[in-house]
This record gives structure tokens, C-alpha cells and sequence, in this order.
């Protein structure tokens, strides 16, 4: 297992045969490199490139593509650009030596089948769209997608034995925006456009965000970047009007809204729950409650079948379709049953509680239909077949309005993002940040646990190089800045991260004066984060950050 992570992380320890720190952002350069070892010693599946793929070379690119276009001339030097992507070129970017990069392709190469996974971090970053297509190219150039031991180049999927879930209502309004330019949608939605700011379903949005409905969800100022931004935008009452919460706790989010409302905890009340990430094993749990509700808190469905109650008789039972939440349990599982005749009634489930069930076909493999027949099971792409080079984007790349710094690009090709490791802004905050999924927390929940604090500190991760220049040791109290915020956070001195680079644990609670001085105290990432969002996506960039450390 060889890990890849600017940060020597908890999942390594030790299991790992290899760990390459790498600079944050710079994954497509690592993978368009090994790409240039495997083109050039001949180590990719040409075959499955031919019959499965369009734009890997001439012969499969689209009519429409300019000459010279397609990836394998991008790789060795005979693009556009100009530039060979050698292993050199490569560690001159991410900071992983030419020789380990050379190993790393060789390796990748002669193992088959090689499972090729990213976690869900790269693409977190500025160029995030890009390097998730980049290292999914890995897997496309050695065939192994759709074999058993292959990956597509993704995360890993998990079998479903088909759990029933409630019906979805068509939503009438076709108009949407990225789920992260939603405070962009209050302050200015009216100025938000298709080719500038990704809207869907028409050319501009009609009318800005007026009011916010914020369901467990932790995102309104604590998950959501720029804070000082957000604060700023939720504070002006004549753009959004009203926000309604419904939560456990008085989170950071929860001090922001107008109506808030307490939810039943989940072992206070019944449950049907399905798997997640389990590999080949589904399963379906009936939680029953642990404990009785207590005080006036009502569970969700009640309060929206309330709400549902008093727009009509007729939004009432389209809502319910007559059913209590009990009941809707009941019926949940009973069609769940059908599809498993094996699983347990519903009463003696009450009593077991959990059903697995392992996949008839040992192992779940993606994408396998469309690799014994790509006739007859097609991609949902236009051409049906994994478009290495995608006319859509170059579309786009060509109609979108777009800064210098964000780029769209045809093929799943290295481009350097906004506050990265390149960026002019390194002369005044020198320092790359980047966040990472912290096991004292699921995100922002658990965040206010005393115990997994004492357990799990929150620290600023600092390598010994850059902490030395600093005169910083373990465990002191640094300041933490850069143009968005700051942050007082006890520094975390360790070789287990790369020199010149720095990372928080995302999702620790915001304790900031927001009246006052706004610095944090509590570690919250996003009082550093940025609310610009990505170029394709319009996603959150939030590991993509520059910022000074200074001992207090």
C-alpha cells in the first residue's frame, strides 16, 4: 500500500509499505508523470484505450478536436504547451523525487489488476476537478477499470441489497446553483449567471435567496467558507430574511438563526437506516429508541407534516400519503422485505435490529457491464465511452467566464489552482494549509464533545523546518493568519507533514467574538478558508489556503 498525503496521516501508521508527501494541489502533476513513464515504456493497455476510450490519441479523438489535441500528445510535450510531463518536471512541482516517481509508475504499471483510489480530499482543492481526473486517468491507461481488483480511480463503491426509501417529489423549480454559492446567491443572487457563476436551468437567477431552512446542518457558518464572509452576508436582514433551524445543539450555525427548533436525538426515537461504505456487505438496521423524548422536542416528520397540514388537506396527504412516521417505518421495511425475503419480520427485527446480506456476486465491480459489452451498456456520456477528451469542457472552457487562475481543461491535465503552492500570494503567507477529516469528529458533529477534545486536540500540524524558523515548539499557542481571518490554535510540531506546508482538522466548532475581534479560539479551518469557488464545479476549495504562523 503505498500512501500518498502531504500529511504522514493515522490510516498510514505503520500499515503502509510507502508514504510520499506530497505538496497539496499538485496530485495531477504526480499522476500526468507516471502517465509519461507508462506511455513511454509501454506499459499502458492500448487495447482498452482503443475500444472503451475517446481522445488517448489520434485515432480517437473527436473530428472536432484541434490536431495534437488528445492526451497522449499533452503527456509527452506535443500539445499546445509544449511541455513533456516527465518525472522531473513533476518533482519540481510536487516535491516527490524524479527516481520514487519513476518506482511509483513502474509499479503502477506492472501490477495487475492495481486498485488506483482517491479519498475525497484532492478534489477540495482550487484545481480539485482536474487532479480527480487526472489520477482516475491512472486507472483508464492501465484497463483496469471494470475488472475485479481494478477501480475506476475514485472511491470505493458499496453494495446495495435495496433498501426502500421515501418517494421523491419532482421539485417544480428547475433553477439551481452550486451547493456551495449559496451566500453568493443571497448577497448578489441576481448577478449570478450561467458561464460566470455555474447556474443551471437558465441564463441568470431571477431573484436572490430570501430564506434559509438548515436541517442538522452545520454548514451555515462553521462548514461553509470564509467565515468572516459568511457572517457578514447573514447579518444583513434585507437579504436574507429568515432562517430556520432545526438541530440537537446550539452549534456555531444554530446561534445565526431566527427560529430554531429542537430535534429528537436518534435514541429517542425508531429508525430505518441503511449501509454505508460497507464493501460487499449491505445491511439494514431498525433502531429502536433508547429513551423516551423528552420535554416539548418533536421529531422532523411531525413538524413537516404540520407544516404540510396547514398549506392543505391536499399538500397534507401528497406529504404523508396518510402515514405516521411509525408507520411509514413499517411500510419502509415491509417493501424492503419483498425485494429480501430472507430478512426478518418486522417485530422480530425490532428485536435483532440489524440485517446483512453479502453480495450474490462476491464483489460489486463498476463499471463491469460496460467492459464485457460497451454496446450494449453505454456510459452516460455522449460518445458512451470514457472521453479522455471531453468536447463538453472544451465548451465550456471556451463560453465560461473565467479568471486567469481558473482553468477548464479538455483533457484530465495538471493545472496549478488559486492559493496554491505557485501562487504570488506565498510572498506574504508562505505557508500551504490544507484540512483533513479528524477522527475525533464526523465533520462538525461530536465537535462538541469534551472528552474527544481532551482525547483528540485540535493543533495545528507544523513541520519541525518551518517551526524552528518560527521559534515555535510543540504544544505553544501560535497565531494562525492570512486575509480571510485568524486563529489562536496550539502548534502540533511534528515530521509526520511536509516542510513548508501546515494542516488543521476541519470541522472544530467556531469560537470567535464575531462582534468583537473575530479571532477564533476553537480551530475552525474556515475562519481561514475562502469562499471562491472552484472553476467547474463551483465547489468548495477549502484545502486550498496560504497562510503566516507566528508564536504568541
Amino acid at each position: 500500500m503505498i500512501v500518498i498525503d502531504p500529511r504522514y496521516n493515522d490510516t498510514a501508521a505503520g500499515r503502509e509499505d510507502e508514504w510520499l508527501p506530497i505538496r497539496p494541489g499538485t496530485d495531477g502533476a504526480l499522476a500526468c508523470a507516471i502517465a509519461w513513464v507508462l506511455i513511454t515504456e509501454n506499459m499502458v493497455d492500448q487495447p482498452f484505450l482503443d475500444k472503451y476510450c475517446v481522445g488517448y490519441d489520434e485515432k480517437t479523438l473527436p473530428a472536432n478536436a484541434p490536431r495534437n489535441a488528445h492526451y497522449k500528445a499533452y503527456i509527452l510535450g506535443e500539445g499546445p504547451d509544449g511541455i513533456a510531463k516527465t518525472p522531473e518536471w513533476a518533482a519540481k512541482i510536487t516535491s516527490i523525487p524524479a527516481e520514487k516517481i519513476i518506482q511509483l509508475a513502474r509499479e503502477i504499471g506492472s501490477a495487475k489488476p492495481a486498485y488506483i483510489c482517491q479519498g475525497w480530499g484532492p478534489q477540495r482543492h482550487s484545481n480539485g476537478e482536474q487532479t480527480s481526473r487526472a489520477i482516475a486517468m491512472l486507472s483508464v491507461l492501465t484497463g483496469n477499470v471494470g475488472i475485479n481488483g481494478g477501480n475506476s480511480g475514485v472511491r470505493e463503491g458499496s453494495w446495495d441489497l435495496g433498501v426502500e426509501w421515501f418517494p421523491m417529489l419532482e421539485n417544480p423549480v428547475k433553477t439551481q446553483i452550486s451547493v456551495f454559492t449559496w451566500t453568493d446567491a443571497i448577497d448578489h443572487g441576481t448577478e449570478m449567471t450561467a458561464p460566470r457563476d455555474g447556474v443551471r436551468g437558465k441564463e441568470k437567477l431571477d431573484v436572490p435567496i430570501k430564506f434559509l431552512w438548515c436541517y442538522a446542518s452545520n454548514t451555515l457558518i462553521n462548514q461553509h467558507g470564509d467565515i468572516n464572509h459568511t457572517h457578514e452576508v447573514l447579518q444583513d436582514d434585507s437579504k436574507c430574511e429568515m432562517i430556520v433551524g432545526i438541530d440537537h445543539f446550539m452549534t456555531a450555525s444554530a446561534k445565526y438563526c431566527d427560529i430554531l427548533l429542537p430535534d429528537l436525538m436518534p435514541t429517542e426515537q425508531e429508525d430505518l437506516i441503511s449501509h454505508e461504505s460497507a464493501g460487499n456487505m449491505g445491511y439494514v438496521i431498525l433502531a429502536q429508541p433508547a429513551t423516551s423524548a423528552k420535554f416539548e422536542r418533536k421529531p422532523i416528520y411531525w413538524m413537516l407534516s404540520e407544516v404540510a397540514k396547514r398549506l392543505g388537506p391536499d399538500v397534507y396527504q401528497t406529504f404523508t400519503e396518510g402515514r405516521s412516521q411509525h408507520e411509514w417505518i413499517k411500510y419502509l421495511h415491509a417493501k424492503t422485505k419483498e425485494r429480501n425475503p430472507e430478512m426478518p419480520d418486522y417485530e422480530e427485527m425490532k428485536t435483532t435490529g440489524i440485517f446483512k446480506k453479502k453480495c450474490p456476486e462476491e464483489h460489486y465491480v463498476a463499471f463491469r457491464a460496460f467492459r464485457v459489452d460497451p454496446q450494449a451498456n453505454p456510459l452516460k456520456t455522449p460518445s458512451g465511452k470514457i472521453e479522455i477528451y471531453s468536447e463538453r469542457l472544451a465548451k465550456i472552457a471556451d463560453t465560461w467566464e473565467l479568471k486567469k487562475d481558473e482553468i477548464i481543461h479538455p483533457l484530465p491535465a495538471y493545472t496549478p489552482g488559486f492559493d496554491g503552492w505557485d501562487d504570488p500570494l506565498r510572498k506574504t503567507y508562505p505557508l500551504q494549509l490544507t484540512g483533513f477529516h479528524y477522527k475525533a469528529r464526523t465533520h462538525s458533529s461530536y465537535g462538541n464533545i469534551d472528552v474527544l477534545q481532551q482525547a483528540c486536540p485540535q493543533e495545528v500540524w507544523i513541520n519541525p523546518i518551518d517551526a524552528q524558523a518560527r521559534g515555535i515548539r510543540h504544544g505553544d499557542t501560535v497565531r494562525v493568519f492570512n486575509n480571510n481571518g485568524e486563529m489562536l490554535i496550539a502548534a502540533k510540531v511534528t515530521p509526520r507533514i511536509l516542510p513548508g506546508v501546515t494542516a488543521i482538522g476541519q470541522g472544530a466548532w467556531l469560537k470567535a467574538d464575531m462582534f468583537g475581534d473575530r479571532v477564533d479560539h476553537g480551530g475552525s479551518i474556515n475562519i481561514l478558508t475562502s469562499h471562491r469557488p472552484s472553476p467547474l464545479a463551483k465547489g468548495n476549495p477549502s484545502h486550498s489556503n496560504l497562510v503566516q504562523i507566528e508564536k504568541v
